[in-house]
């Protein structure tokens, strides 16, 4: 009986046997009868991946992952931070959609009720629903906090393990993962695995060991959370930081020491995986949620804003029995990741379902096709700012903020890090990407101009509750 509403869902509540959809052009890269191992490295900002660009030895696992599959150089997520980037890879559809763009529904003096998805958008489906569906055991550790079950996550998992304290480690879902896989090897499965090892709001086990940091550091920061927390606040508050290079350098070394350790955690699981006898019968998609800001902009963490720090990710997509690499460098979205996981799979999706994706399978980009198309980002973080974005696939970058009506256009070809804004030297361009932003966003049912965008509190960390 527990898979009747999920069914009503799916065929639109119609009362009579579903129909499947047509069948899609044949692909040679569909995978029925292979597992599935959904990995993601929270707020992994792509640039300090080894192979997207890092000089520092970091991430050997991903990389190596990377050079026997297909790595999407200009991959980005629709969303700057944990909750709407998480959610938009398990219903297929943009936050401004699925609306889980913040934790809270509601935040006020009398009322606090935290946002979930069965809530704000009950006649969406999950990839774990449709995985199940299609016969996968499904099973989904974590590091809680932004992927908390309570939002929503959960749906279609058949087990959901996430640590009881906040932004938890490989270190705690690796080994869950692992105890689940043994129990689950002689069926085929769909595996998240989800680790907060490169949070600011999480140490390793043990604390720093400060590898990468110069030794002759005045020490002036530890790199404690509470530290990376003040200096986040400060940056919203003041608009900008003012800090030495040596302390940039300081907590770029600390990040990427968290890395180091990610990686090597992954790698482990990478190796008991494959001692199982089960890495030539699986496809892997690796990515991150959201990156993260170091002083890029003069402020720290992310969330607040749609620079490429924040929203390019790694997007690594190895399949069963591959042994060559390949770089590709369209630009793509998170919002193809179900699609995608579902081509691959050879997954039945019904009608209803189908319709609800909005972004496309990436299966003819591993097929050496063009992908061509505008990318779109979003955040309402916190109700601090409201930003939209597009990336146009010649690499031309708009960037609207809604509550003030302002707008920032990059080449990011020419400046990849986004220091030259454009919009009042190239007028034409910066009304033309508007425009097209600002359309897709009415596509999907979502008018930038119909309400105001009025700034306000809805905390992503309990001490900003305390300001209400």
């Amino acid at each position: 009986m527990k898979y009747l509403p999920l069914l009503a869902l799916l065929f639109c509540g119609c009362g009579r046997a579903p129909v499947p959809a047509p069948a899609p052009d044949p692909v040679p890269f569909h995978y029925p009868d292979c597992n599935v191992v959904f990995v993601s490295f929270d707020a992994l900002q792509a640039a300090h991946v080894g192979h997207l660009g890092n000089p520092r030895p970091v991430t050997p696992a991903i990389d190596g992952l990377a050079r026997t599959g297909f790595s999407f150089t200009g991959a980005r997520s629709v969303a700057s931070w944990t909750v709407p980037a998480s959610m938009t890879w398990f219903t297929g559809v943009y936050p401004s959609e699925h609306r889980m763009v913040n934790k809270f529904a509601v935040f006020n003096a009398r009322e606090q009720k935290p946002a979930n998805l069965h809530d704000r958008a009950p006649n969406l489906v999950t990839l774990a629903q449709l995985m199940r569906l299609n016969g996968y055991a499904t099973g989904g550790f974590t590091g809680n906090a932004g992927v908390s079950g309570g939002f929503g996550f959960e749906t279609g998992f058949d087990v959901y393990y996430q640590e009881k304290n906040t932004f938890g480690g490989f270190d705690l879902s690796v080994p869950k993962a692992l105890e689940w896989v043994r129990a689950n090897r002689d069926r085929k499965f769909f595996l998240f695995l989800h680790g907060y090892d490169c949070h600011g709001q999480r140490l390793p086990p043990g604390g720093l060991d400060y590898r990468f940091v110069d030794p002759n550091y005045d020490k002036r920061y530890t790199g404690s959370p509470q530290e990376q927390e003040l200096l986040r606040e400060e940056g919203l508050d003041r608009g900008r930081l003012t800090m030495r290079n040596a302390d940039v350098k300081f907590w770029r070394a600390v990040y990427d020491e968290k890395i180091a350790r990610a990686d090597a955690r992954f790698q482990q699981f990478l190796d008991e995986f494959d001692a199982l006898g089960l890495t030539a019968k699986t496809v892997f998609v690796l990515t991150s949620d959201h990156g993260t800001e170091f002083y890029e902009h003069r402020r720290f963490d992310h969330g607040f804003a749609l620079y490429d720090e924040h929203v390019r990710v790694p997007l690594v997509v190895k399949l069963p029995n591959q042994t060559g690499g390949k770089l590709v460098p369209h630009r793509v979205s998170s919002i193809d990741v179900m699609p995608t996981v579902l081509d691959l799979a050879g997954a039945t999706v019904p009608d209803g379902a189908r319709r609800q994706l909005r972004g496309t399978s990436l299966a003819p980009a591993l097929k050496g096709e063009l992908v061509a198309r505008d990318v779109f980002s979003e955040t309402d973080y916190r109700e601090y700012t409201y930003k939209r974005s597009v990336v146009s696939p010649d690499g031309w970058k708009l960037i609207y903020t809604l509550e003030s009506r302002t707008r920032e256009l990059y080449d990011l070809t020419a400046d990849p890090g986004e220091t030259n804004d454009l919009s009042k030297a190239d007028p034409r361009r910066a009304d033309e990407l508007q425009k097209r932003l600002f359309d897709h966003f009415a596509r999907i049912g979502h008018d930038l101009t119909a309400r105001t965008w009025e700034r306000g509190l809805n905390p992503v960390y309990p001490s900003q509750g305390e300001k209400k």
